[in-house]
């Protein structure tokens, strides 16, 4: 440590300096709008902005506006498409309001991300005959679309087929998309009604494997995920000129893409069934889930219409449970990434969410959370540390049964079995409490890491936000000495431990001392560097876990402490500290 400070030092990292923002390149561009459909073209230059700008591609098309208390954007009468949306209740960074997150983007833009709602041919039409991705819808009502006033598209096609689409949207992140068509002809025709959610080129994702990303679908009871990386190893569909995967839903579901904390899906009417698709274009680099709805028959001078939604927000579980719960979207909450452990993570995430409630502040409701477990744990944890006060009264007799074995680790063996049978003490007891927290600890690691309410969420002082490490460092000495912390991404970075991590080390130290230390030396000298192995291990995990790790030892310290005590046992720490020293001394010489 006193070499990494020299170095430091020395050499001081440098504090970043502030990127301009700058544009991309753009993505390939055009989307097949349905099986066979035709594909959307360039976007020209505007003046004053790169031809591959985002806001170059907002303005080569006419557009209405969206805007409410939790997200702005604008629609493209070009396609009807949803290609520009930001949550307005979400920075992208920490503490600073100048930049909301953007979940959609227009086509020729960078990070090209949108939604749009057509009708696939049928029968006797063709393509030319129905809407698409480059269809010029007009108003028909409404100017700017909020939750109070929808609006409606019109498109008429010349041959007696007019077509609508009306647009509503919620408090929160769903929008309502009403379809129909009129038909004026004297002869039945048929269409089928689809939506299609589209990303251009293959998005940044964190790449970490206990986090899914990519599209996310529930088929009739049934969740599927789909990773980015094994959208191109679907079944090739040389028919609709891509990989495609189908699955016929009978009565509910919904699909789209899931990132770390936003989504867009798409949404059936509940009870309705549909062709479930996700695809890969390899010609034009494009990742696409659809939502085919069975084909319509609109008889002569009749008019038909089919409902559905979209879900293009936030994955918070208070909002998406309401759309399950109050609305019959089945299994929308597994939407978040619950992991192999989802029979806990959702009842802890549950408590927390809950505590933070009543609270309001998440590092307290961690906290209370800890002792929630705890309390659940007792009965465990009594017996676990009575048997552990057994031990350590045993310690005098383990010492002299040690000198009497010498070397003969065999026989060493042999009289602490028998030792234990006489006392009626079981060794493995202690373990039982550990090995229960385990799961309980990966978890709630999982709870922090996907879920959206944890992020930027402060606790007190530095702690601004438990989803991120602790932001202080010893390499600095927590801010006094005039340089900055290394970047996360360097090699020093694993030395860049802060005050709660320290904390954890420092508590899980002292929680061992109240234990008998293990005969064999390798065993102790094992035992004796893991609260420094884990302090560095998890210095760069999110802050929430190690409050979580800090508060479970110290209340782990506390019960052990109190148990041994009503059992007859004093433990004497300080002594267990000062006598390790001397071990240390004594090995040395």
């Amino acid at each position: 440590m006193l070499v990494i400070l020299g170095w430091f030092a020395l050499f001081p990292p440098q504090d970043p300096a502030p990127v301009e923002p700058t544009s991309t390149e753009t993505t390939a561009q055009g989307i097949a709008t349905a099986p066979n459909a035709e594909v959307a073209t360039g976007v020209p230059t505007v003046d004053g902005e790169p031809a591959d700008s985002r806001t170059a591609a907002l303005g080569k098309t006419d557009r209405i506006q969206i805007k409410t208390s939790r997200v702005e954007g604008s629609l493209s009468l070009i396609g009807g498409r949803f290609d520009d949306l930001r949550l307005l209740d979400y920075n992208v960074e920490l503490n600073d309001p100048s930049e909301k997150v953007t979940l959609l983007s227009p086509a020729g833009g960078p990070n090209a991300y949108y939604a749009l709602y057509g009708w696939a041919p049928a029968g006797g039409l063709d393509f030319a005959d129905v809407p698409g991705a480059n269809t010029p819808w007009e108003v028909e009502s409404g100017d700017v679309l909020t939750t109070e006033s929808p609006v409606t598209l019109m498109w008429d096609n010349g041959k007696g087929l007019i077509f609508r689409r009306t647009i509503a949207i919620d408090d929160d992140y769903m929008f309502s998309i009403r379809q129909g068509v009129e038909n004026t002809t004297d002869a039945d025709v048929r269409v089928q009604p689809y939506g299609i959610v589209a990303r251009e080129g293959e998005p940044e994702t964190i790449g970490f494997y206990i986090l899914h990303e990519g599209v996310v679908r529930a088929s009739d009871g049934e969740i599927q995920e789909i990773d980015y990386d094994d959208m191109p190893d679907l079944d090739a569909d040389g028919s609709e000129g891509g990989n495609v995967d189908k699955i016929k839903v009978a009565d509910n579901g919904w699909i789209g893409f899931t990132d770390k904390y936003w989504m867009t899906t798409l949404v059936p009417a509940p009870g309705s069934p549909f062709t479930s698709v996700a695809k890969y274009t390899p010609s034009n680099d494009v990742y696409q889930t659809d939502m085919r709805q069975p084909t319509m028959t609109i008889a002569a001078g009749t008019t038909a219409e089919t409902m559905s939604s979209m879900f293009a927000g936030a994955k918070e579980w208070a909002t998406i449970k309401k759309y399950q719960d109050d609305q019959g979207v089945e299994q929308f909450v597994d939407s978040i990434d619950w992991g192999m452990f989802f029979f806990l993570t959702k009842p802890i995430f549950q408590v927390l969410h809950w505590l933070n409630a009543q609270i309001g502040n998440m590092g307290w409701s961690i906290i209370g959370l800890t002792l929630v477990i705890k309390a659940i744990l007792f009965p465990l944890a009594y017996k676990s540390y009575s048997s552990m006060a057994r031990m350590k009264e045993l310690q005098p007799e383990m010492e002299k049964l040690k000198e009497r074995a010498g070397d003969d680790r065999q026989k060493m063996q042999q009289e602490m079995m028998k030792l234990y049978k006489e006392k009626k003490v079981n060794p493995a007891a202690g373990c039982l409490p550990i090995l229960l927290q385990i799961p309980i600890f990966f978890s709630l690691y999982k709870v922090i890491f996907v879920t959206i309410e944890l992020r930027h969420a402060p606790f007190f002082g530095w702690i601004e936000d438990l989803s991120a490490p602790d932001p202080t460092s010893i390499l600095n000495l927590f801010g006094l000495l005039p340089w900055s912390a290394p970047d996360p991404a360097s090699f020093f970075a694993i030395f860049s431990i802060g005050v709660f991590p320290i904390l954890m080390g420092v508590t899980m130290w002292l929680q061992q001392k109240l234990n008998p230390a293990p005969t064999d030396k390798t065993q102790a000298q094992i035992f004796a560097w893991m609260p420094w192995v884990f302090m560095f291990m998890l210095g760069q995990f999110a802050s929430g876990l190690v409050v979580y790790w800090v508060a479970n030892n110290t209340i782990t310290f506390i019960q052990q402490y109190s148990i041994m005590r009503l059992q007859g046992v004093k433990p004497d720490i300080f002594g267990n500290i000062l006598s390790g020293f001397k071990r240390k001394k004594a090995q040395e010489k």
